[in-house]
């Protein structure tokens, strides 16, 4: 008897982050012929997958090859993702995804150990990351890590949102590849889009508060709110592994995204893939005023606060009109706590909240103890056979070839800085209070 396939996970090739697809247009541009390869790491490796997971996983991933990108989703970007390049939507008309030459999964029933590798053209490949990390961590929770249920997940969602808006915060959801499954990101868009309406028609609504949208494009498609998100460290790490610069690695990205994308729709650069320092010095004025604002990814944000503040003003630049869009780890407070910092530096921000909606989770057994998330990553690991670095803003979120790292740290003048959020291993550990307080 020949068995049935078991339920696809990933749905559509729109569940994924945006900035893949802006990413994607941009390679297409200038990349096409690059080879290139990714890797997977668990940040929490005492997190292991039992073997059905790993069997759930490789079935996943295989599924991925019968996807492609149909007209209606098509028209959707078309119409929605106005930047993306009509030269781009036609290459999307015809691309199809070959897992079982492009995805190499290992796994050791006795150590548990799971590893993964990426090969092939860049502007090919780089959509697995998404689908593939949103799989491995719903595969954990689904076989290892069962002690949770759905319950009160869109109305935490809900109550989550009105606290962010009530303090005057704008923010979007951001937590794709790290969420528990499908189905509780669609819970927490549910709980979100209510929240937003709810205070929207309220009369305390205030000027700038709002869910500004979710980086996940198909569920902007479905919920009808805008896609968010622009670029990620894997534009810059590719750039500089081809040309072996990396000093103007940061500047070259810039002027290829302007190239495809335009001026107007380069939307807020991201700055610690070498290190902020290193990004400043080729942030020239012309570039800072064509970018929309900076986006905090590593590091202590109240220092990255009053380094872009002063950056701003050595340069003239009027910063009440530039954004801080922060993505690191957040919660209530942490947004609540930046929020603060960046309107005493007199500029604007914005929040991509990820894990803490998506992943957010307590045992159903008594004491209920948080159900942590794992902290797992999938990093562009080579360039046209070159290693393909991110030193970042903190020692743990340093990625790729020891020896290359320390090689461009030297190079750059990098300097190592200590922050007591910087531990990797140690993201989402015991208790939240506000989570544990919203989810009761």
């Amino acid at each position: 008897m020949v068995q049935e396939p078991r339920e696809r996970a990933i749905r559509s090739l729109l569940d994924t982050d945006l900035y893949k697809l802006t990413m994607q247009a941009a390679v297409l541009d200038h990349y096409p012929d690059t080879m290139v390869s990714y890797s997977f790491k668990n940040r929490t490796p005492e997190k292991k997958l039992n073997q059905d997971a790993f069997d759930w996983i490789k079935e996943q991933i295989t599924l991925l090859g019968s996807l492609s990108f149909s007209t209606e989703e098509i028209n959707y970007l078309r119409s929605t993702v106005k930047q993306l390049p009509e030269r781009y939507l036609k290459f999307l008309d015809t691309l199809k995804l070959s897992p079982e030459d492009q995805v190499q999964l290992e796994y050791s029933p006795e150590s548990q150990d799971f590893k993964a590798k990426i090969k092939g053209l860049w502007v090919e490949t780089i959509l697995y990351e998404i689908p593939i990390l949103a799989l491995v961590s719903e595969a954990y929770f689904r076989f290892v890590d069962t002690d949770w249920d759905y319950r009160g997940q869109e109305e935490c969602a809900e109550a989550k949102a009105l606290q962010l808006l009530e303090f005057g915060c704008a923010f979007s959801e951001f937590g794709t590849r790290r969420r528990r499954s499908f189905k509780a990101q669609e819970l927490v868009m549910r709980g979100l889009v209510a929240g937003d309406v709810k205070y929207q028609s309220s009369a305390a609504a205030k000027v700038g508060s709002g869910l500004r949208g979710t980086s996940n494009v198909y569920f902007a498609w479905k919920f009808g709110i805008p896609p968010i998100g622009t670029v990620a460290h894997e534009w810059m790490m590719g750039i500089a592994a081809v040309s072996q610069d990396y000093k103007t690695a940061n500047l070259q990205a810039m002027e290829k995204w302007r190239a495809t994308m335009g001026d107007a729709n380069v939307g807020v650069a991201l700055t610690d893939t070498f290190g902020t320092d290193a990004f400043l010095k080729v942030f020239t004025p012309k570039l800072a005023n064509i970018y929309a604002g900076v986006r905090q990814d590593s590091g202590d944000p109240l220092v990255f606060v009053e380094k872009i503040a002063k950056f701003y003003d050595e340069y003239g630049i009027d910063k009440s009109k530039k954004v801080v869009v922060f993505s690191d780890s957040l919660d209530v407070e942490a947004c609540k706590t930046y929020k603060k910092a960046t309107d005493k530096a007199d500029m604007l921000c914005s929040f991509g909240v990820g894990t803490f909606f998506t992943n957010d989770f307590h045992s159903l057994t008594p004491p209920h103890h948080k159900s942590t998330p794992l902290n797992i990553v999938i990093k562009l690991s080579s360039a046209n056979g070159k290693p393909a670095i991110k030193i970042s803003d903190n020692l743990g979120k340093n990625t790729g070839d020891k020896a290359t790292v320390e090689k461009v740290k030297l190079e750059l003048g990098y300097i190592e800085r200590a922050w007591v959020g910087g531990d990797e291993e140690k993201r989402w550990n015991e208790s939240d209070e506000t989570a544990s307080e919203l989810s009761s």
